[in-house]
């Protein structure tokens, strides 16, 4: 081998350990502190200290509490006419005039009255009719007014009486108006495998009227001072339900990090969550975001969200 070739493989030889050496050295020191850990966005919520209702959804419509038919003690015509469709009247006031008499027989009139007070929501009599006995003058609906509905035969045991209400209407929206259950029927349809349900409604500023349709919520259950948080912040992985709090990363004081916090869920309405066991009220989570982090992983909060009433 000549000179010059002894002195190529000897650079060929140097460059190679040199570069061996560079892949195998590790940061250190300054050169580890200068590798930074990743950092996630997310956003966040504070858990609260409440009460959380579960319920039944259901629809129907308002009706008069009760209603009574009103008859005339006379078979004849029908000469007057006292009141309208949505009349208010009293016990025994007037409702309708029949005169009795015959060809050749002349008899007093008979008035029909009123047998309850209440409104007037029916009235087939006019004047020119020649009715029975048998025949409805008017129909009366009391002053009561209540909703039924028609509740799944999955849900019967879950329904019981006097349990609270809340009644929608798209007439008014905004409004929740209150109620309770007053009469559950002993049978189940077999054809819709339904059983009917009657609710009170409180109507004290007389917005309701009899034939609208509501929206009900059956309150099945209610509990108070419990954790609850948006149903979004948990995951459910491999047999395990947490979420993620924050907390200051112990490395860097600048900085946060996620903690994930083992939880035992209660009820979930309407996406908010009961926590039984796990978490503490007034604690920062995570919301979104949170299906990327880890044990310790560090965050950003882009936003904090206003805790759930």
């Amino acid at each position: 081998m000549s000179n010059r070739q002894k002195i190529a493989a000897a650079l060929i030889l140097l460059t190679t350990l040199a570069s061996c050496s560079n892949r195998e050295k590790a940061p250190s020191g300054a050169d580890a502190a200068s590798v930074e850990k990743p950092v996630f966005a997310v956003n966040t919520t504070t858990s609260v200290d409440g009460q959380i209702s579960d319920y039944i959804a259901l629809s129907g419509d308002i009706i008069a509490g009760t209603s009574v038919d009103t008859y005339s003690d006379a078979a004849g015509k029908i000469t007057r006419v006292y009141v309208r469709v949505g009349s208010r009247v009293s016990r025994g006031d007037p409702i309708a005039a029949v005169d009795p008499s015959k060809p050749g027989m002349n008899y007093i009139e008979s008035i029909a009255r009123a047998p309850i007070g209440g409104t007037v929501i029916s009235l087939p009599a006019q004047v020119g009719m020649t009715i029975s006995q048998s025949v409805p003058l008017a129909r009366i609906g009391g002053t009561g007014l209540e909703t039924r509905v028609y509740v799944a035969e999955r849900f019967i045991s879950k329904v019981a009486l006097n349990q609270s209400c809340d009644i929608i209407l798209d007439a008014y929206p905004g409004d929740v108006f209150k109620g309770s259950v007053k009469e559950i029927s002993p049978t189940v349809d077999p054809t819709s495998r339904t059983m009917e349900v009657r609710i009170n409604v409180s109507n004290s500023n007389a917005k309701l009227k009899a034939g609208m349709f509501a929206k009900v919520r059956i309150i099945t259950e209610t509990k108070d001072n419990i954790v609850k948080i948006p149903g979004s912040a948990v995951i459910t992985r491999f047999g395990e339900t947490y979420l993620f709090t924050l907390d200051t990363d112990p490395e860097d004081p600048a900085f946060q990090v996620a903690r994930k916090t083992i939880v035992t869920p209660g009820i979930l309405v309407d996406g908010v969550l009961e926590v039984r066991e796990g978490l503490k009220p007034d604690t920062e989570i995570v919301v979104k975001g949170q299906t990327l982090l880890d044990d310790g992983a560090r965050v950003r909060v882009i936003e904090k969200t206003q805790p759930i009433e």
